[in-house]
């Protein structure tokens, strides 16, 4: 079968063609967009499209799937996932989403049960699996809530925290299905944190999936919305009358075969209240980081022989530094990793204890009974170790014995809230810290971002603006050296055009000439200078060498780091 991309428009020959695809789905079974994905360069949606041009049928993205409405009140859930058919409301069209136009059965099934005039849509079999994927529990809760949601039912109380399609189905009560099914699908999407934001008429539910918050749902209701909050609040144990205060909890729910934590914050706000429930999948963590060593971080090569030097070393201290969910923990957990052969005793303290490391002492910090990072790394001191993790240097008691530990013989891993490596330096002085024990104790500072790869499913060369280029720090006549790609959206990446996330890095390594500026108290500028003659790449050229791979794109390079 010649390539669609190369077909003459006669209809004869595109119906010939169709024809062809269609007898070896008849023999093998395969799925229509499946054989003629194989048998043409064009592939994804611009074969959806293709298709859709000869049929005369319109067509659905990603993107255009998140835009519409589902309409599951014409045909139940159940029944249009069994049948992989999607009904919806385009700009007050009802439509029913289908991967194969051939599909007898489908069409005969949907015309017998809906009542009203609909039209057909085609879509890719792997973007109708991603909606089922993404809404199948959703939809379960939200089928019966209509925007007058408001009958005042009171919630039951869940019997179980086993989270499972079953028992999201057999939920009763509105609220407590919702829940069960945020929670059930956040984790099934691999979101760090589930945002329930109220707001006049209803409520947002949000998932952070690579860093970024999606809006996944919004189901209509004030009293609902009411009603949801206070089921989370019942979940975690915390005051289901107070609304005035913030209150923060926690609970504990089985799912997919394994208990997962998750941690909660209520918030008062001008529309009711809002909830933040923080994810902490233990048994997931442990098992990405089994085995996990530095060069499996996908950090610079260069990066990761300095810090296999740096944590070989037998005593100062490796600090690493980036916001929240850049990926600081992990880097030191496969440092630890790298240097637990066995003949040293490394003991760790951590606010929380993410996962367990086999050979290690973990110790988790208690403020409410007075165990806080300052007194368990004091007490850890008189415990005989030979390597220290500190989870974060928060406070100017904390970095004094962190320093002083490193001067005594020890290796001390930890991290610090800063922008770059330079600025850990003004972080720690600022802490009461000396320049000259810093300087002394410290033998490197790595800063840490992640930033996300662009999906190889729906990746499309792109030619970036003149303005964007120029806003990005890139002169427009070096734009050829770029592979500039984009991705669209698809089922894979869930429409947002990016799957999965790269780690990229900066390293200060502090040698006698840095450690006698910064004894010497000498301006930032100074430091900054010498260390980039000394060869420290910033953050921005490692994120710039990704783009210009074709890994990431401009638009998240200039989100996560800023313009040198």
């Amino acid at each position: 079968m010649p390539p669609l991309d190369t077909l003459p428009s006669g209809p004869s020959l595109a119906t010939a063609d169709i024809a062809a695809a269609r007898a070896v789905c008849a023999q093998s079974g395969e799925p229509l967009i499946d054989v003629l994905e194989r048998e043409s360069r064009v592939v994804g949606d611009d074969l959806v499209r293709a298709l859709g041009a000869m049929l005369a049928l319109d067509t659905a993205a990603m993107d255009d799937l998140r835009s519409d409405e589902a309409a599951f009140d014409v045909l139940p859930f159940a029944e249009a996932i069994e049948r992989g058919c999607i009904p919806m409301r385009r700009r007050g069209v009802l439509c029913v989403v289908q991967a194969d136009p051939f599909r007898g059965d489908v069409r005969a099934w949907a015309e017998e049960r809906i009542s009203q005039p609909f039209r057909w849509v085609l879509a890719h079999p792997a973007t109708i699996s991603a909606f089922f994927r993404r809404f199948e529990e959703s939809a379960r809760a939200l089928d019966d809530v209509a925007p007058d949601a408001r009958d005042g039912r009171e919630e039951q109380a869940a019997r179980g925290e086993v989270l499972s399609l079953q028992s999201i189905g057999e939920g009763e009560g509105l609220a407590v299905r919702l829940v069960n099914s945020t929670v059930y699908d956040a984790l099934k999407s691999g979101a760090s944190d589930i945002h329930l934001e109220s707001e006049p008429g209803g409520l947002v539910v949000k998932y952070r999936v690579d860093g970024v918050l999606a809006t996944v749902a919004r189901p209509r209701g004030g009293e609902f919305a009411e009603q949801v909050i206070s089921r989370v609040k019942v979940m975690a144990e915390l005051d289901i009358a107070e609304r005035r205060v913030p209150q923060d909890g926690r609970f504990r729910v089985d799912a997919q075969g394994r208990a997962v934590d998750l941690r909660v914050s209520i918030m008062p706000s001008i529309h009711g209240e809002d909830a933040v429930l923080r994810i902490l999948d233990k048994q997931s963590l442990a098992d990405e980081v089994r085995g996990l060593r530095l060069d499996r971080l996908g950090l610079q090569p260069h990066i990761i022989q300095a810090m296999l030097g740096l944590v070989s070393l037998p005593y100062g201290m490796v600090l690493v530094t980036g916001p929240t969910g850049s990926g600081k923990t992990t880097t030191l957990y496969a440092a630890v990793t790298e240097i637990n052969l066995g003949r040293d005793k490394i003991v760790t303290i951590e606010d929380p204890v993410e996962y367990q490391l086999p050979g290690v002492l973990q110790i988790p910090v208690n403020e409410k009974k007075g165990l806080t990072f300052a007194r368990g790394l004091r007490s850890i001191l008189r415990h005989d170790p030979d390597k220290i993790l500190v989870g974060e240097i928060r406070d100017p008691e904390t970095a004094q014995i962190a320093v002083q530990a490193a001067l005594t013989g020890h290796l001390v891993l930890t991290t610090v809230h800063a922008n770059s490596v330079f600025d850990v330096i003004g972080r720690l002085g600022n802490m009461g810290v000396d320049p000259f024990s810093l300087a002394s104790a410290t033998n490197g500072i790595v800063a840490q971002r992640l930033l996300r790869v662009t999906c190889e499913h729906c990746a499309q060369p792109d030619t970036p603006s003149e303005e964007l280029l120029r806003a990005s720090g890139i002169d427009p006549a070096d734009a050829p050296r770029y592979r500039f790609r984009a991705g669209h959206g698809c089922g894979h990446c869930r429409g947002s055009g990016y799957r999965g996330r790269h780690a990229i890095a900066e390293l200060l390594r502090l040698d006698e000439e840095m450690r006698e500026l910064i004894a010497r108290r000498e301006s930032m500028r100074a430091i900054r200078a010498a260390a980039l003659a000394a060869g420290t790449r910033p953050l921005r050229a490692a994120a710039l060498e990704l783009v210009m791979r074709g890994e990431t794109t401009l638009e998240e390079i200039n989100r996560v780091t800023a313009v040198a």
